[in-house]
This record gives structure tokens, sequence and C-alpha cells, in this order.
């Protein structure tokens, strides 16, 4: 990949690397540092595997003491930081750098408290969210976001990049699904921010901080809502022979008053890779699929497809049909869910991730085939319908560098294009170091400078994930300032 910049590293940290790890594994303990080059080695890179930094140290914590002591530390002795959850980021937000500490909070991941009448849980940020679910079904609730990694991504990495879902369309994102947070400052500081209620006094920092990328603190413990879980569910698939007819249908869904819980969305190659992957029932014969689900009791269930069937028919669906039963419904996710795993069996691919508004889908996912063809490149769509949160697939080869420049190119492409029809560069897998040159895309260079100018509040060294987000030429004021002013130990 051509965009990855990073500054050199900082030759006289890496010099003192053997003292930093004594040092810190006197404030921790040895038994919570991964120091070996191997052990290392295993957190070089993120889920956006085309970029790989062997970090200076791994610090696994395992209480928010812990990370108090390691941050304050790191700003005393002016070392980068990387947090980290469990490093399944599509962005490059997790991607190391050779003179940086990564810190690890997965060792975190303990479920404090449960309050069923107020409806939260008090959970570490390094459990995962469908272990929250898991510990709260019996009494009959969930935890909503359910982003297609839930079974290994962790609350922490989820806060950072303010992740979705399938089921987001009705229940919302993360943002919406979290009542406050205990961050750690760079300086060692415990804040907490928000809590067990509905609304917390004065100004509303929780919305800075959901959606940051761990470029405001590390965040140690999470509030989270707890929901009531529905009497039921149920999908139907609504095939098209067009990728123009299926974009219409959600908007006519959306545009007619109806909020299903999930509207998702794959094209042809996307629904021939994951039938073949994981069974599901998945019509072959057409060019788009749609995957509907509603929930409620069994009577509104049955009007809400019914309804919903009236009006996919106005756009010459080739396929319907409804889910029979508990069994047919969870072959229907199992395919949604295994679709990059399905589709990273046969090719490489670059994921993208930018949201448009509802009415431009038609459009929109027409211009998406003819950006990816333009590269000689082929393009599996699969992404949240209902929402607009796009994630085409981006089919190239990993060992020619050619093929790997123009997927960056198109998937560049792809993202002004969403921005251009009224959307953002990002919907739910955070800017990182993949999208962060094309930020002057979307804000203003006054938009980016108050941005910048928060960051340098929570972080006035610039030590937190540092190269990530913002363009290194538009930050360069920030960084330099923080390189002649940073402290050194002695």
């Amino acid at each position: 990949m051509t965009s990855l910049r990073l500054p050199d590293p900082d030759q006289a940290v890496i010099s003192r690397r053997a003292a930093i790890i004594e040092d810190i594994a006197r404030l921790i303990g040895r038994d919570a540092l991964i120091a070996d080059e191997d052990g290392r080695r295993a957190f070089e890179t993120d889920a956006l595997t085309a970029y790989r930094r062997v970090p200076l140290l791994v610090v696994l914590p395992r209480t928010t003491e812990d990370v108090s002591k390691v941050l304050r530390y790191c700003h005393d002795n002016g070392l980068k930081v990387i947090p980290r959850g469990a490093g399944t980021s599509l962005c490059g937000g997790a991607l190391p750098a050779e003179d940086a500490i990564v810190l690890c909070v997965s060792k975190m991941n303990r479920i404090l408290d449960v309050d069923y009448a107020n409806r939260c849980a008090r959970v570490e940020s390094g459990i995962t969210n469908l272990a929250i679910s898991a510990r709260v079904s019996g009494n009959g609730f969930f935890y909503a976001p359910d982003p297609s990694s839930q079974l290994a991504c962790t609350l922490a990495g989820n806060l950072a990049m303010n992740s979705g879902g399938a089921h987001c369309l009705k229940y919302g994102v993360t943002t919406n699904n979290v009542l406050g947070v205990r961050m750690v400052l760079i300086d060692g500081t415990v804040v907490d921010i928000g809590g067990a209620h509905l609304d917390a006094p004065g100004y509303d920092l929780l919305s800075y901080v959901i959606g940051s990328e761990g470029q405001l603190g590390v965040i140690t413990e999470a509030t989270v809502r707890i929901l009531r879980a529905a009497e039921g569910a149920r999908p139907m698939l609504v095939g098209f022979g067009s990728p123009e007819s299926a974009g219409a249908c959600v908007s006519g869904i959306i545009g007619a008053g109806i909020v299903p819980v999930a509207i998702e969305y794959m094209d042809k190659p996307a629904i021939e890779v994951c039938e073949a992957f994981a069974p599901a029932g998945y019509p072959l014969d057409v060019e788009a699929l749609l995957i509907i689900e509603v929930e409620g009791s069994d009577t509104e269930i049955g009007v809400l497809l019914n309804r919903i069937a009236e009006i996919a028919s106005a756009y010459q669906p080739k396929s319907m049909v409804i889910s029979t039963d508990p069994d047919h419904s969870a072959r229907i996710w199992a395919g949604r869910k295994a679709a990059f795993g399905a589709v990273g069996r046969i090719s490489d691919y670059y994921c993208m991730d930018g949201t448009i508004p509802l009415g431009q889908l038609p459009h929109v996912l027409t211009r998406i085939g003819e950006i990816c063809s333009g590269y000689g490149l082929k393009v599996a769509n699969i992404f949240h319908a209902g929402d607009g949160n796009l994630h085409p697939l981006i089919l190239y080869n990993a060992n020619s560098p050619e093929e790997a420049e123009k997927a960056e190119l198109a998937g560049a492409d792809i993202l002004r294009l969403c921005v251009e029809v009224g959307g953002c560069l990002t919907g739910e897998h955070g800017v990182g170091i993949e999208k962060r040159d094309l930020m002057t895309v979307q804000f203003s260079p006054t938009d980016l400078a108050v941005q910048m100018r928060i960051k340098t509040v929570f972080d006035p060294g610039w030590l937190l994930n540092p190269a990530k987000v913002f363009p290194l030429d538009v930050s360069a004021a920030h960084t330099d300032q923080r390189a002649a002013a940073a402290p050194r130990a002695a």
C-alpha cells in the first residue's frame, strides 16, 4: 500500500528500550509485559494487515491503576502509546510504531456490576460484546451493538471507533448504547465521564470520547445500556435483478416509515461466495440480495413482513423468502456474519467503510462498480444498507504491489464519492491511518484545527496513538511542538 507514512522512529527512545522495560516492570510486574521479539511481533499489525510495525514493548495491564501508572510513566518520559483492544481494527487504528508502547486492555475483561432495574451494566473495556449479552441473556436482556467481529472485538475498540453492526438501524451504534466511561489521561489522571444515569450534567464529553480512536485517553471501564430482548425476530430474503433495484427498495422501506431491526445488502459475488462457505439458502440467480429482519410478537412480525413484501414488490424482486423457523433464521445470519471470512478464502481484499444518504444508494452502487472496473479490479459489496454504511470489498492480489496500489486508489475514490453525495469517510471502522490523508476531503482547515485543539487539551504532548486520524502535514505544527516540549528521562 502507498499511503502509509509514519514519522521516523526516535532512535534515542529505542536505545533506552532495556531501561524502559525495567522501569515498567517495577511499576506493574514483569508478567504484564511482552518484551521478546516473537511476542511483540504478534502485535505488529491489526486487521488492516498490509501495514506492519513491531512495537517497542507490549504492556497488558490488569487494572485501571496499572494503566494509570504506565501512562504517567510514558507522559513523564515522552513515550508514545498505542491503545489496543483485540486488534480487529480495519483502518490501521491499532498499528504501532517501533518507538511506541502498545497498551493492550485484553486482560481487563470483567463484568463489574449488572443493574437490571436501571438497565445497565458496568464492565471493563477488554470484554467482548458477546460476553456482555451472554451474561445478561438469562434475564431476557442483551447488549445491542453487533459488529461482524463481535465474537472477537472488544468494547475498547468499539468505543474507539464508535462501531455499529447489522442491528444498529434500530438500536443505534456504540455511542447510543453507552452511558459513561472511566478513562485514564496521558498523565495518569483517572476521570469518570457520565455514569449510570440517562443524562449527565455539564458538557457532553462522552460524545468527544466515543469515536476518538484512542487519541484522548485510554478507556478502562464503561457503563453500557442493556435492553430487554424482543419476543421474537424473523428475517426475510429479497433478491433483485440489479443492485439499483435493491438500493431503491431500501429507500422505499425506510421512506414508508418502517424501521426493521436490520437491512443488510449483498451483491452477486458476495452471495455466491457466502453460500459456498456457509450454506444459508441464498438465491444464486439474483444480482443483489437484501436480508431484512423485523422483531416483536408473532402477530407484529407477520404484519411487518407482509407490509415489507408489498413495498418490495414494487421493485420487481426475482425472489422473496421468509424464514420459517429459528434454525432457518440462524443459517441466514450465519452466512452474512461469515461474509468477510468467506471472501478472504478466494482473494485478498481491501475493506472500505463509508456512509451515504439512503436516497443515494442506487447511484453510489453503480459508481462503485464503475470505479473498481476502471482500475481492473473486482468488488464484492456487503454492507449495512439500512443506515447507508457501505463495506465494499475490493478484491486484489496482495503479492502484487501494482494491484495493491490500485486497490488503495480505488478505495480512496469510493470514499471521495461518499463525501460528494453527502455522506462521510467512515461509518464504524474509524479513520486510523487508512483514511488519514483523506480527512481534508471531508473537513476544512478550520474544522481540522478545532479537532486538533481538542486533542491537545486531552493530550498536550500528542503521545496517544500518534500519526493517526490527522494528515501528517496538517498536524506537523502540533507534533513539532510536542517534540520540542516533551519531557525526557535523565
